[in-house]
């Protein structure tokens, strides 16, 4: 039991979160004969009723304050006019109570979900505009697809390596499914906020901090679907690079200083190359012909996902066949072969080396190179893959520039 003190703030956010829902429910209460039964006193009232009968008689009697409120909200709605069968303000009602019991345990959680359902209550004409007019039965398919790939089918894959070599792990393929599933829903929300020419650039670049690889497969697909859709899914693409060299520097300012100061001027040139490049091309979609209408249709296409995460799963395999086959000689083609799949996760390793002192930090700078230049390999096959000739010969010389200036930098910093 808390202390007097305590307690006197835990019934007052009882007392508060009645307050405000009951707040929203006057306001919706209506007037006269016809008005609704529970409004803001009403609401205050279940509200610290539910608290005290925590305290008194904890949950037994709790049971029977709530029970009390289920009576109460069935009779209010029996005298509710026609007009108006809803059950959203007997529904509050009844959950009031419960919320100030919550708060006497936990008043933080209490209060935030107090809010959450003033939120909610206040809502009511613009999510129900939300879902019967701007949702489309296509989009409302995909939400819980989405829903069901991630909260139902995720937890029943396995979680462990399997066949050959050991290659293929299906709980991280199946993630892979849910990530090109998810950067394809932002980029289709993206679209329908800020229309094609800023939306697909915004999700190219954020989707880049996740996985670059993804958000090209996603850009090249939906290039493939809309013709018109090919220099804003371009801009998007190459800006997802933009975010691998700043994730690239992000990630071994965390692992090694010293490795990321080895590697200062190849970063340096090719960041300078790629966001120069991701800049024309976001100048040329802003100057180019608008797109023209676009429908909303669907928010991703499993298909494409599927074909994605198959691709990096084969990657992998071969990667670890030749692995098995000819052997890992060295750190180089360790990192090599890795960087097929994750060009941060092949730095992350070699720069651990070298904080591990087996390595130096200059010995660092050729296998992260190598994982760059493998994993844009990648880059490159599954914008074969999932788009078209058209959409990877807009992209192929942004990814050779990334390269090509890592690999001068590198040069420049040897006769430094």
């Amino acid at each position: 039991m808390p202390d007097e003190a305590h307690l006197w703030y835990r019934l007052a956010t009882a007392l508060g979160i009645g307050l405000l829902i009951g707040v929203e429910r006057e306001r919706r209460k209506g007037g006269g004969p016809e008005r609704h039964a529970a409004g803001v006193r009403t609401f205050a009232l279940a509200s610290v009723a539910g608290a005290v009968s925590l305290v008194l008689g904890g949950v037994p009697l709790l049971a029977v304050t709530t029970g009390g409120a289920v009576v109460l909200a069935a009779v209010a709605y029996h005298k509710t006019p026609p007009e108006d069968p809803g059950l959203t303000t007997e529904s509050a009602f009844i959950l009031t109570p419960l919320l100030g019991a919550l708060s006497m345990r936990m008043p933080a959680v209490a209060a935030a979900t107090g809010v959450a359902v003033a939120i909610l209550l206040f809502s009511r004409s613009r999510l129900h505009r939300f879902a019967t007019t701007v949702l489309t039965r296509e989009e409302l398919t995909d939400a819980l697809l989405l829903g069901a790939a991630t909260l139902i089918i995720l937890p029943l894959v396995p979680d462990r390596h399997v066949g050959p070599f050991d290659a293929i792990n299906p709980y991280a393929t199946w993630i892979i499914v849910i990530l090109v599933l998810a950067i394809s829903a932002a980029g289709h929300v993206a679209l329908r906020l800020l229309g094609p020419r800023f939306g697909l650039a915004v999700v190219g670049l954020a989707s880049g901090f996740v996985s670059s690889v993804a958000a090209i497969a996603e850009m090249a697909s939906r290039a493939a679907r809309e013709g018109a859709l090919m220099r804003p899914a371009v801009a998007g693409a190459v800006l997802s690079n933009v975010a691998t060299v700043i994730l690239m520097v992000i990630v071994l300012a965390a692992t090694s200083l010293a490795t990321l100061r080895a590697l200062a001027l190849p970063l340096a040139f090719s960041g300078t190359a790629t966001i120069g490049y991701g800049a024309l091309h976001l100048l040329r979609n802003l100057r180019g012909k608008p797109p023209g209408h676009h429908e909303t249709g669907r928010a991703f296409s499993v298909k494409t996902a599927v074909i994605f995460a198959l691709t990096v799963s084969a990657v992998l395999f071969a990667g670890a066949a030749l692995d098995a086959w000819f052997g890992a000689a060295g750190i180089l083609a360790a990192a090599t072969v890795s960087g097929f799949a994750n060009a941060h996760a092949a730095a992350i390793s070699v720069a651990s080396l070298v904080v591990a002192g087996r390595i130096e930090a200059h010995a660092a700078v050729v296998p992260i190179l190598a994982a760059l230049t493998t994993n844009t390999a990648t880059k490159l096959t599954v914008a074969l893959i999932n788009g078209n000739w058209a959409f990877a010969r807009k992209l192929a010389p942004g990814l050779a520039l990334l390269l090509a200036s890592a690999w001068i930098g590198w040069g420049f910093s040897r006769m430094l």
